[in-house]
C-alpha cells in the first residue's frame, strides 16, 4: 500500500465513527428544537442557562453538524464543532458534574470526531502522525 492511500478498513472505521458522531449531534441539537421538559429542567435548573437559549445551542449544534456532514466543509464543522463541545465542557465543569460520565463525555465526541476525519485523510495524517518516519 503506497503512502497516499487509505485502507479499506480505516476508510471504514472512519465512516463508522463519522456517523455515530453525526447521529448523536444530530439527535443533541433536534431534542434542544423540540424542548421536552427534561430539556428545559436540565438546561435551566441544573446548567443554569436561560430557555431562550436552549434554541441557540440547538442551531450552533445543527449548523456544525451540517457543515461536518458534507465533505467540502467536513473540517470548519469539526472546528466549529469542536468549539460546541469545549462549551459543553465548560458548562459541566462550572456545575461540577461527575468527570468521565459528564464532564469528559464531549471530549469523547471530539475525539471521535477528529479521528473520523484523521482515518479518511492523509493531509491530516501528514499534519498530525501517530508515529514520525
Amino acid at each position: 500500500m503506497e503512502n497516499n492511500q487509505i485502507s479499506k478498513t480505516s476508510r471504514l472505521t472512519g465512516i463508522i465513527m463519522h456517523w455515530l458522531v453525526v447521529l448523536f449531534m444530530l439527535f443533541d441539537a433536534i431534542i434542544k428544537f423540540i424542548k421536552p421538559q427534561p430539556v428545559i429542567r436540565t438546561t435551566v435548573n441544573e446548567l443554569g442557562y436561560k430557555e431562550y437559549h436552549i434554541l441557540i445551542l440547538g442551531c450552533t449544534a445543527l449548523i456544525s453538524t451540517i457543515l461536518f456532514i458534507m465533505p467540502r466543509t467536513r473540517i470548519l464543522g469539526a472546528v466549529l464543532l469542536t468549539a460546541h463541545l469545549g462549551g459543553a465542557v465548560a458548562s459541566q465543569v462550572r456545575i461540577d458534574s461527575p468527570l468521565f460520565s459528564h464532564m469528559l463525555f464531549p471530549v469523547y465526541i471530539a475525539v471521535l470526531m477528529w479521528a473520523s476525519i484523521w482515518l479518511r485523510n492523509n493531509r491530516l495524517r501528514e499534519i498530525f502522525p501517530l508515529v514520525k518516519k
